[in-house]
């Protein structure tokens, strides 16, 4: 049984639909990538999602349990965490209060601790500002965050936006790792064809639809799909 599943999800704003008639699975451990280009529908997908659109039909569930009809901080205390494009961490406080102020932690210093071992480099700075922390490691102090809670599915809103080039690759190794967490990661991705490599599944989207889904392999190997959808090699 998949840890998240999306069936029919459509919906949109006032009287017109963004997306339409999703299907969607994220299993247990695993890494799913969602791509498309802009516009496809991507991020009101991420907003039914968590429970942000204002209009939505069709279903989700989250461990075998229906959260339809939960609000956005429900599902979060359901064991849904997300990490935004932007504004993911507030930079006015320092790493160690980005960490402390998470809502719904047990055991905060234990759990802060077993973190910081996937994020070693956090260790050392937790007493700087995260507004002058690098790029890379601003992004580490969100996916940190995102973990505090012990959360059983991470989605992750284009994670590797606005990144040096050199950053992109070391931020997909942290992706990576995730699962290595008990967590399940649910990406949103403008460079599909590096998420799909570090997925085990995608779904590709076009005009607010899934017209594609299967194994990140077989995405990646689809030669014509690849080139409409994923950019040239």
């Amino acid at each position: 049984m998949s840890l998240l599943s999306i069936r029919g999800l459509g919906g949109g704003y006032g009287d017109v639909d963004i997306i339409r008639d999703i299907d969607l699975d994220v299993p247990s451990g695993e890494i799913v990538t969602i791509a498309g280009t802009n516009g496809a529908g991507k991020s009101t997908l991420v907003k039914a999602l968590l429970g942000l659109l204002p209009r939505v039909r069709g279903s989700v569930s989250l461990g075998g349990r229906d959260i339809t009809l939960l609000g956005a901080e429900d599902r979060f205390y359901a064991g849904l965490a997300y990490v935004p494009q932007v504004a993911n961490v507030f930079t006015s406080l320092s790493v160690r209060e980005n960490l402390q102020v998470v809502r719904g932690v047990k055991n905060l210093n234990d759990r802060m601790d077993s973190v910081l071992e996937t994020f070693p480099a956090l260790r050392e700075r937790l007493s700087q500002r995260a507004g002058n922390l690098s790029g890379g490691e601003r992004q580490q102090l969100a996916f940190a965050r995102a973990l505090m809670p012990s959360p059983r599915l991470v989605v992750l809103d284009e994670p590797t936006a606005a990144l040096a080039p050199a950053l992109v690759a070391r931020v997909f190794d942290l992706v990576a790792k995730l699962p290595e967490r008990d967590v399940a990661v649910l990406m949103v991705e403008q460079r599909a064809r590096q998420a799909l490599q570090i997925s085990q599944h995608g779904y590709i989207l076009d005009q607010g639809r899934c017209v594609l889904s299967g194994s990140a392999v077989e995405l990646l190997g689809d030669e014509r799909m690849t080139r409409l959808y994923l950019g040239a090699h």
